[in-house]
């Protein structure tokens, strides 16, 4: 059971191609996280935002690794917050803010844990490097990072390398990858559950089979949640939408499964972008979600 949560708001859009993504942690806020959450009889800290650059007054530097210098550093300061976080026995839920949070946010739940599992909810598989991107941006490169793949300085995040074992992540939802990618994942040992295997044996199968594992000689488990998993009728408000995502009910249950088997440790949640969304619904999904993982049942 939860006792505590630990909220750390990043509120950056460096890593996407789309401005509007860095005022999602507001937008989440603004949803009544922090209040929900105490309703469920969890303690909640809320740290605010950790420092983050801003285009304006930054540099893109390479092309094929947009704004890498101030991604790193970032994801260096976010990696030691939710390790404290650990270490002051709060479950970190990192709040974004574009997808390049998940490299700060799993180097630090791997530093803390050692030996963690990863579920990452997602439309793409944010598995590129600088040698496969097609844009250079960062959001689309985490998971690769964190399976020891692409620019030095986010490899090393956190001091270890890899972050996570290939055999212990699970992907769930994806239906867009670029063609290097999918050829890098494909080789790859994590275990892909397209939406076509949703389709074709069930959310539930896909989370019980997923947990298992993830659970498989870890010693916690860390879930990353890109809203553009769910199908942009339910979620409108992110930046690379997919048609044919997970419904509403298939990502409550899947977070549910996640909350019954008691080893969830650290989450991230990234990708709310309110300028596109309508009257905040994105925002208000997540902050469902995440009571979902931390417990919350209708009975």
């Amino acid at each position: 059971m939860v006792k505590k949560v630990r909220i750390i708001g990043v509120p950056v859009d460096l890593g996407a191609d789309r401005r509007g993504v860095d005022m999602g942690p507001s937008a989440i806020r603004y949803a009544g996280i922090v209040s929900k959450i105490k309703k469920l009889g969890i303690q909640v800290e809320d740290r605010g935002n950790i420092s983050v650059a801003v285009s304006e007054s930054s540099q893109q530097g390479e092309p094929n690794c947009k704004y890498l210098n101030e991604i790193s550093q970032y994801s260096e300061l976010l990696a030691q917050e939710v390790l404290q976080a650990f270490e002051d026995k709060c479950l970190p839920l990192v709040i974004g803010g574009d997808h390049s949070i998940a490299i700060g946010a799993v180097a630090g739940a791997a530093k803390a844990c050692q030996k963690t599992g990863l579920i990452w909810f997602d439309s793409h598989g944010d598995f590129n490097t600088p040698e496969t991107t097609s844009s250079g941006n960062i959001h689309g490169m985490p998971l690769a990072v964190s399976t020891g793949r692409g620019a030095d300085s986010l490899v090393n995040c956190g001091g270890l390398v890899p972050k996570v074992a290939e055999e212990n992540t699970v992907l769930i939802g994806i239906r867009s990858l670029d063609e290097e990618e999918a050829r890098l994942m494909a080789e790859s040992k994590m275990t892909i559950f397209t939406m076509k295997e949703v389709d074709r044996i069930g959310i539930r199968d896909v989370v019980n089979q997923a947990l298992v594992i993830a659970k498989n000689g870890t010693s916690g488990l860390h879930i990353s949640l890109d809203m553009d998993a769910i199908d942009p009728i339910t979620a409108p408000g992110v930046g690379t939408p997919v048609r044919g995502g997970l419904s509403y009910r298939e990502i409550h249950l899947a977070m549910e499964l996640i909350a019954e088997e008691g080893i969830l440790t650290s989450i991230d949640i990234s990708e709310v972008n309110p300028i596109l969304d309508q009257r905040n619904a994105t925002a208000e999904l997540a902050v469902e979600l995440v009571l979902s993982m931390l417990g919350k049942t209708i009975l």
